[in-house]
């Protein structure tokens, strides 16, 4: 391996030590620095430590130079963000400045409209998503073209799939009020990119940078609004089942609430793409309780069996995943012989309307339509192809994953209770189904366990 010089490795002087004298030693790599001299099959350099040293200050005075930098940026209140907020465009005479968006701006005017009569940031979120009003990424991809690989041939949906998160990030910027606000989060150093918040009195804070959208009134009954409505802090329990639980029909964790009108209190789950006010997928409710006792009892079962006979649980295994493998496989195989099928449909409708085209049969202004509509679903048709193919191979089960589970289980000999590190040591994911009613008018409701390595079992 040649580089021109070490700091072409790396500017870590610990790190770029330990690839040159132990790793590239270790696997028979011979490195060369060109300009500095560096060459391993000569053995450890005396010079390399404090060449590295050296590289690591550069780095630590470069990135010092660009904080500094940066920093007097946010101290003039100046824009530095790639794209501008929504309902701004950046000034083309001045950098770093921001003018009103005429065609944006009444979203955020709306957005604060609702939430200073009262509405809460999941009915906001709804509102927005029923009035298909436009989401600040889709107009960045309509305008710039950036964001194509989540937008670009996406389902119309898309352009107004907002989120309440995005809701309550609007809510709180000052930007909106004509001050900047910078300097909130920084990486950790210039070593360690990660991300951690800073505290207020490190925030550069500058007043009226630019137009305000908002006035200061309505934003202020807006903060008011949303501290009254926080909740109160919780106990600081851990949810076990965080991360595990999703909703069997769209796919979307369940959310976790607490009913407290009751005289005795209780814990219930229920699908976060309706809890969120969006109402685009059912309650898919489930008490807490009830979801405990039931994986504790599978659990408590598999564990019987793996002490009891590992050999016959084994083989019980690997039926059952051929059985699952089956009845995937056919499934998918529909699925895909429909896909392909449609393929080949738009592939040819495709031809004949470019031959019709090329007749005079039809004006270029519907060619161009029609064309861009066959060639979103040529793509969709593409990836779910490419998809399916993907999955068929992938479900393939070997004795050596069931194996795998089987020796995880035996580490939990009759397990008692539920803990986080159990159920994310032994599970996948749960899914938890919509509640039916029964012939005899019971409560009947279906919950998968699919367990790490093995899937579905039960």
């Amino acid at each position: 391996m040649t580089q021109e010089d070490l700091s072409r490795l790396g500017r870590n002087y610990i790190l770029t030590g330990q690839y040159t004298e132990i790793y590239f030693p270790s696997k028979g790599v011979r490195y060369i620095a060109i300009n500095d001299n560096v060459d391993t099959i000569n053995g450890e350099s005396e010079l390399a430590p404090f060449l590295n040293i050296l590289n690591e200050m550069h780095a630590r005075q470069t990135s010092k130079k660009v904080k500094a930098a940066m920093h007097t940026r946010f101290a003039n209140g100046a824009h530095y963000g790639a794209y501008a907020p929504l309902g701004y465009v950046k000034d083309p005479d001045k950098k770093g400045h921001l003018l009103i968006d005429p065609e944006t701006r009444w979203i955020v005017e709306k957005i604060f409209d609702l939430a200073v009569h009262g509405r809460g940031a999941a009915s906001i979120t709804r509102i927005l998503v029923e009035e298909k009003v436009p989401t600040p990424g889709w107009l960045n991809y309509e305008r710039y073209g950036t964001f194509a690989n989540i937008y670009a041939g996406a389902p119309a949906e898309k352009a107004y799939a907002w989120t309440i998160a995005q809701v309550k990030s609007i809510l709180k910027e000052e930007t909106y009020i004509g001050h900047s606000v910078h300097n909130k989060q920084s990486n950790i150093s210039f070593k360690n990119k990660k991300k951690v918040r800073k505290p207020q009195e490190e925030w550069y804070r500058v007043e009226n940078t630019h137009e305000a959208i908002i006035s200061e009134e309505v934003f202020q009954k807006v903060q008011e609004l949303i501290a009254s409505r926080r909740r109160k802090r919780r106990n600081g329990t851990t949810q076990i089942f965080a991360g595990l639980i999703k909703c069997a029909d769209c796919g979307w964790s369940l959310a976790y609430g607490e009913n407290k009108q009751n005289k005795n209190p209780y814990g219930y789950y229920h699908c976060s793409k309706n809890g969120q006010g969006l109402r685009q997928c059912s309650m898919h409710y489930i008490r807490y309780d009830v979801l405990y006792a039931y994986v504790l009892a599978r659990l408590q079962y598999w564990s019987m069996l793996a002490q009891k006979d590992e050999d016959k649980l084994l083989k019980r295994l690997l039926n059952v995943s051929d059985r699952e493998r089956n009845s995937a496989k056919k499934k998918q195989a529909a699925e895909l012989k429909k896909a392909e099928k449609r393929k080949a449909e738009v592939d040819g409708l495709f031809a004949k309307m470019y031959e019709d085209w090329s007749a005079g049969r039809i004006t270029e202004y519907n060619f161009n339509m029609l064309s861009e509509k066959y060639q979103n679903e040529q793509k969709e048709l593409e990836t779910k192809i490419r998809q399916l193919h993907e999955m068929m191979e992938a479900a393939v089960q070997t004795a050596a994953d069931a194996e795998k589970w089987i020796a995880l289980m035996k580490q939990y000999v009759n397990p008692v209770e539920l803990t986080a590190e159990l159920l994310n040591t032994l599970i996948e994911k749960i899914t938890v189904h919509e509640a039916v009613k029964g012939e005899d008018g019971s409560r009947e409701q279906e919950v998968e366990i699919y367990y790490r390595f093995i899937g579905k079992i039960d």
